[in-house]
């Protein structure tokens, strides 16, 4: 392993990592640092996970105090912190849905996976013969499961991995028409994000949503929205189908979940859990006491009416600023996404190579960490606790960025 500064190469890493990684060492509301001791404005939030910052003693101390009685029991057993959280979820998902239960695991990946699973129990077990294919969508990325990763159409991922399950169409992103064509009564499941985080961050318009949700009712098919980087007021509302009016019958939830732990949760409608058999479904580490205190903890604040308020009118700052931006520079284009799940396009070429490719790095050495979303999309997701003095510090590096980029 070689190290520059806080930068290692050749390192332990498997071949999936980028070949130099930076090593991070701490972390403080907005802002982590790295071994050498430099300091990050963090607009990534851990791929939208950190949604309360780092630092936090309230999750600190939730964690420690359920390690000292009890950190795991498999799923053979029920812990109050599980309980607790479950009904809080339960409580909180749109009425439309009937939700009735709550299956806690550990990744994104493993919640679209469980509900991709339901949704085809559900028609096997309803006797519905034939009923078993699945729809996604272009641009989506569901998870690298094997279930989750056949429905995420991008060849790059897939690829390697073929052949992939079977009975998966994808159908183009927002095109009510071509759902309408192709949606019948041989489909048991819908998968769909209302903003696309992978993908451009493309958000799902409402007649788009309106159309699904009257396909699936009318063909029985279980229409499922993936919230796993848009649930928990990354978008503004506490659920971004709310945004458009999707009224989904399973929900997917999990980056910000456990705040910085493993948990996801997969809200599942009572039609489904009446099927259900003991040992159709499960996870040894899902829904762990510690995680799920740390869980409620994070949900209690986050769910919070004032909270997402907040969090609606610094996504409204941020895409004003960026707008501002864009109207500035010929190498900015189009604002996108929704809340404080939001970027910009990133046109053109520098040295020969996407604008993108040179604008993330130098943001990085500016004091910035931020991400890509689809091809040439630059995606912010910073914590939610984000401040307007924060988002402006952001807006007045990517603008220097850009402009040593030679995008004036």
């Amino acid at each position: 392993m070689q190290r520059d500064g806080a930068i290692v190469s050749e390192h332990p890493m498997p071949g999936v990592f980028t070949p130099e990684l930076l090593v991070l060492d701490r972390g403080s509301g907005c802002r982590v640092s790295d071994i050498s001791g430099r300091s990050y404005l963090d607009f990534g939030g851990g791929i939208a996970v950190n949604a309360l910052g780092y630092g936090r003693e309230d999750l600190a101390e939730a964690a420690a105090d359920q390690m000292r009685k009890l950190v795991h029991v498999s799923n053979l057993y029920a812990t109050e912190p599980a309980l607790a959280l479950a009904e809080k979820l339960i409580a909180s998902a749109p009425t439309r849905a009937a939700i009735g239960n709550v299956q806690f695991t550990n990744s994104g990946s493993e919640a679209n996976e469980t509900a991709l699973k339901y949704a085809r129990l559900l028609a096997a077990r309803s006797g519905r013969t034939g009923k078993h294919r699945i729809a996604c969508f272009s641009g989506a990325f569901h998870g690298r499961t094997m279930g989750a990763l056949s429905c995420t159409p991008t060849e790059k991922y897939q690829e390697p991995y073929a052949p992939l399950i079977g009975g998966v169409t994808a159908l183009p992103f927002n095109d009510a028409d071509a759902a309408a064509a192709a949606l019948d009564d041989s489909f048991c499941a819908v998968i769909v994000e209302v903003v696309q985080g992978e993908g451009g961050l493309d958000v799902m318009s409402e007649r788009f949503a309106h159309t699904l949700n009257e396909l699936c009712r009318r063909h029985a098919i279980m229409l499922i929205a993936d919230e796993v980087q848009t649930g928990l007021s990354r978008t503004g509302e506490l659920y971004a189908s709310s945004l458009v009016g999707l009224e989904p019958d399973l929900i997917t939830l999990a980056k910000p979940l456990g705040g910085g732990l493993p948990l996801a949760a997969t809200l599942i409608p009572r039609p489904i859990n009446a099927l259900l058999h003991i040992g159709d479904h499960g996870t040894t580490f899902g829904g762990g006491p510690v995680t799920c205190a740390v869980g409620n903890v994070v949900w209690d604040i986050v769910a919070a009416p004032a909270f997402v308020a907040t969090v609606r009118a610094r996504g409204r700052y941020l895409q004003a600023g960026l707008q501002k931006l864009a109207d500035a520079s010929p190498m900015l284009g189009a604002v996108k996404g929704a809340g404080l799940l939001t970027g910009v396009t990133v046109t053109g070429e520098v040295d020969g190579a996407p604008a993108i490719g040179k604008l993330v790095p130098a943001l990085r050495d500016a004091g910035m960490l931020a991400l890509r979303s689809g091809d040439d999309v630059l995606r912010l997701a910073p914590p939610l606790i984000v401040s307007e003095a924060e988002i402006d510090e952001a807006l007045a590096i990517i603008a220097a960025a850009v402009a040593a980029l030679g995008g004036e």
